[in-house]
């Protein structure tokens, strides 16, 4: 193995130990599949995700069973995420973030769940077929509410993440299952977003609307995993049409949509969560966001690799600094900063940081793994395409759902890989990168 492969790995084993040092479910008594407070529910399933890729860059086992146990913890009776328990704070874009760990499960080929449990990708056709039903035109023309139940605040309100994550798990089903359905889907979500102020000719990506206005007046937030979320379901797209132009141009436009969390003033290479972490207002959930657009700018490389040179200066530089926000901290390196433009820990600390910084660094071994596998080019886990249709309250979904999928909706994609070099050196985190 090449030094600088091994060094990434042995500081994402480091960062990961920081991470799962707050999950609590292993310990006798306390809760599977939920982070202590003041950690929401859906943040656990972002670090299931995390720790699944973890596992795909590094080999590593160790956390695999604990991961399997706390995402099957998770899902109802009815065979989906929406536990009883999490009613007070479900929303759809929570709900995603658990489908994106059963997909990548799926994707990455984790080891299936035990007998009698629902595959990895049943539990995100379960997500998918339960939001598909919650499609609202009652205001807006569409598009998904923040919110699953009435008695949740921003039930009136229409957010980018909840239909950017919905856009990004249809496209992540349409190239896996060859189903065209998903990608229909993925195409009405992105028409739908094109028809509000959400998303810019610029491809900037704002926050949400309220639907007391018709869903005319943006609050102009950015955040990074709301261009990551529509740039991760984008490439995807561009993948499963085997390069077409409309998808490449979009890939392309949501890239440069992230340019605003490359501040020119950082040197125009390195990640800032631009609408909190210079002013220091970031709240618990929002220190994680860099996590998720790390890791989807990572998978893009691979779906559509027209993009490499763009995006793999950006996670080196990136990591680099992230690494650097480990070194000086408490417990050995274990903890986290934030800022990655500075040089030494900023004395923040988290769940969100561990897995920002856990994420961009590992995915600098983008090119040492293998491709997301589809159904027909290396997947094993077993789908059920009328997953989730009792469960997202009042009528069944329409059929066309969950209709079957045939040889005729399958599709091959040909991906290449990412090539970037590293070295993580010293008993002090720094990582580098040559030809």
């Amino acid at each position: 193995m090449a030094r600088w492969v091994e060094s990434i790995k042995n500081a994402a084993s480091t960062i990961a130990h920081g991470m799962m040092s707050y999950y609590k479910g292993n310990e006798t008594g306390m809760p599977v599949g939920l982070l202590p407070d003041p950690y929401y529910w859906w943040e656990a399933g972002a670090m299931f995700d995390q720790m699944i890729h973890y596992w795909y860059y590094t080999g590593d086992t160790t956390y695999n069973d604990v991961v399997t146990q706390g995402l099957l913890a998770q899902i109802s009776p009815d065979k989906d995420f929406m536990p009883a328990n999490q009613t007070r704070t479900e929303g759809n874009d929570d709900q995603a973030f658990w489908a994106f760990a059963a997909m990548s499960a799926a994707e990455l080929k984790f080891p299936d769940p035990p007998p009698k449990q629902p595959s990895w990708l049943a539990l995100a056709q379960a997500v998918f077929n339960e939001q598909a039903h919650r499609w609202d035109t009652t205001k807006c023309g569409g598009g998904l509410r923040w919110q699953i139940f009435t008695w949740n605040k921003g039930y009136e309100y229409k957010n980018s993440i909840s239909n950017g994550a919905f856009f990004q798990i249809a496209a992540r089903l349409a190239r896996y299952t060859g189903n065209q359905t998903y990608a229909d889907w993925a195409k009405k979500t992105w028409d739908w977003m094109e028809t509000t102020p959400l998303i810019t000719p610029e491809y900037n990506i704002y926050d949400g609307a309220d639907m007391s206005n018709n869903c005319t007046q943006p609050i102009p937030l950015q955040w990074t995993y709301n261009v990551g979320t529509f740039l991760m379901g984008a490439a995807n797209l561009y993948n499963h049409t085997n390069g077409s132009s409309l998808w490449k141009t979009r890939t392309q436009g949501l890239l440069n949509g992230t340019n605003v969390f490359f501040p020119s003033q950082l040197g125009g290479n390195i990640m800032q969560e631009v609408a909190c972490e210079p002013q220091g207002t970031c709240n618990n959930d929002q220190p994680s966001f860099k996590a998720y657009l790390s890791r989807w700018m990572a998978a893009t490389t691979q779906l559509a690799p027209f993009t490499k040179d763009t995006i793999m200066p950006k996670l080196q530089a990136s990591a680099q600094g992230a690494a650097k926000q480990c070194s000086g901290a408490p417990n050995g390196g274990t903890t986290c900063g934030r800022t990655w433009n500075t040089a030494t820990w900023d004395g923040k600390l988290g769940v969100g940081e561990q897995m920002s910084a856990l994420s961009v660094i590992q995915a600098n071994l983008i090119s040492k793994v293998a491709p997301p596998v589809t159904a027909v080019k290396g997947g094993t886990s077993q789908g059920n395409p009328s997953a989730g249709s009792g469960s997202a309250g009042g009528t069944p979904p329409d059929p066309i759902l969950t209709r079957k999928v045939t040889m005729g909706d399958k599709a091959g994609a040909g991906i290449l890989t990412a090539v970037v070099l590293g070295s993580l050196l010293g008993s002090t985190w720094w990582i580098s990168f040559g030809s």
